[in-house]
């Protein structure tokens, strides 16, 4: 199919844009229109649930067109397509082997010489290739249909080579459950390992953040040389995994662990260490006291399992072993997460309970390695949730001991 949109069918989407597609819906049915109604109210629709994700593709492409509404909410975002491409060979043949919408192929041909993307949906496939002419990406994308798997063994066979594979396998399985082992998804990435290992260089995997980085090191048979945890300051998005296909890791390797947060300002913060690394780490515990800071590490660092690390590079002590916090006299403003400046520091003692919720009615409330959850102590404490700004921490303390931090965020 070669899609063709005539100049109606996307300035009544430009005119209508604001409006509710619901709305919109029940007014146009049945008025003779030069187009398809129900794609423009899915190009409206798709455009508000995509604002922020892809803004700087649809600022770059009025004209992109959504297939589904499904394709726009499974697509990824534009900030993490723009880290993703950052990690193929610049300059040369990448190909994304399960395209979907296409956002990180179209991110890819900005960067590359040459992109193929695989896509077994014909109207995905027609919609990305559309796509790529209106971004005039069109010399360097191509998207063909197909099963990855097949394309791959074929590829093999004619002994066509790309420089980078990428592959974001889907995480459901058939009955529509959530699955989270590479084994488990599909295409199954481990069982195409060999065949991958013919057609590309370096092999990047996009993965559930819910994985384990060690059992997924394990179940790549080792053969990742990084594993990167990338996110922002509110949540770990993904874990990427990354395969030299043609030097595997020499065995007794320690794997390299990255944890990446694209923060607010644009820019990317990183820290890396290996595994024997955060295990020989040295620190120190000790008391925290008002005027202290607070540091409570992003999201993504903590997914990469970076703790004592953390205090040793950064002259941090900590608390109990077990309560993933942070603390200083001196301030460390380069640490990867939320600082907090020390307040005043009370014990979890029914006196302070009762009397809490009248200095504090409303805080932020987090508890870590409490025994209770921070709902559970928001209720106990009788406080209404803040902004964040001026929060409690319910911890346990290197002695053992339950404490409250009120803190103010700098």
């Amino acid at each position: 199919m070669n899609l063709q949109f005539n100049d109606d069918f996307f300035r009544w989407i430009e005119e209508h844009h604001n409006e509710n597609p619901a709305v919109l819906r029940l007014k146009w049915a049945g008025r003779p229109l030069p187009f398809d109604l129900d794609a423009a109210l899915i190009q409206i629709e798709c455009r508000k649930k995509c604002a922020g994700k892809l803004s700087d593709t649809l600022g770059a492409s009025p004209r992109f067109y959504f297939p589904s509404i499904l394709s726009a909410e499974q697509s990824t975002s534009d900030r993490l397509a723009s880290f993703h491409s950052s990690l193929i060979t610049e300059g040369g043949s990448v190909v994304d082997l399960t395209s979907g919408l296409g956002i990180d192929a179209l991110h890819f041909a900005s960067r590359a010489a040459e992109v193929t993307a695989c896509e077994r949906n014909k109207t995905l496939v027609d919609a990305l290739n559309y796509n790529a002419e209106q971004l005039h990406l069109s010399d360097i994308l191509k998207c063909i249909s197909g099963d990855c798997r097949e394309l791959a063994t074929e590829w093999a066979d004619n002994g066509h080579r790309f420089d980078c594979a990428f592959i974001d396998p889907a995480r459901r399985a058939a009955d529509g459950s959530r699955v989270y082992a590479l084994a488990e998804c599909e295409p199954d990435v481990i069982s195409l390992l060999p065949v991958l290992s013919k057609i590309a260089g370096l092999l990047v995997i996009k993965m559930s953040p819910m994985l384990d980085i060690t059992h997924t090191d394990k179940e790549l048979g080792e053969k990742a040389s990084a594993i990167i945890a990338l996110g922002t300051p509110a949540e770990c998005k993904e874990l990427i995994a990354l395969i030299d296909l043609g030097n595997p890791r020499p065995a007794g390797t320690s794997l390299l662990i990255e944890a990446t947060t694209l923060t607010a300002a644009g820019s990317a913060c990183t820290i890396s260490f290996t595994a024997s690394e955060e295990k020989d780490a040295e620190c120190q515990s000790g008391e925290a006291k008002a005027g202290d800071y607070i540091y409570e590490a992003w999201p993504a660092v903590m997914k990469s399992g970076a703790g004592r690390l953390l205090a040793a590079r950064f002259g941090l002590r900590t608390f109990h072993a077990n309560t993933r916090l942070y603390h200083s006299g001196n301030l460390k403003d380069d640490f990867p997460g939320d600082i907090f400046e020390v307040q005043e520091v009370l014990p979890y003692a029914s006196r302070i309970i009762k009397r809490f919720a009248r200095k504090y009615p409303q805080i932020s409330v987090a508890a870590r390695n409490f025994g209770i959850s921070a709902d559970e102590l928001r209720k106990r404490l009788g406080t209404k949730e803040g902004s964040g700004t001026i929060r409690v921490y319910g911890l346990t303390d290197a002695c053992g001991e339950r404490i409250l931090i009120v803190c103010r965020k700098i």
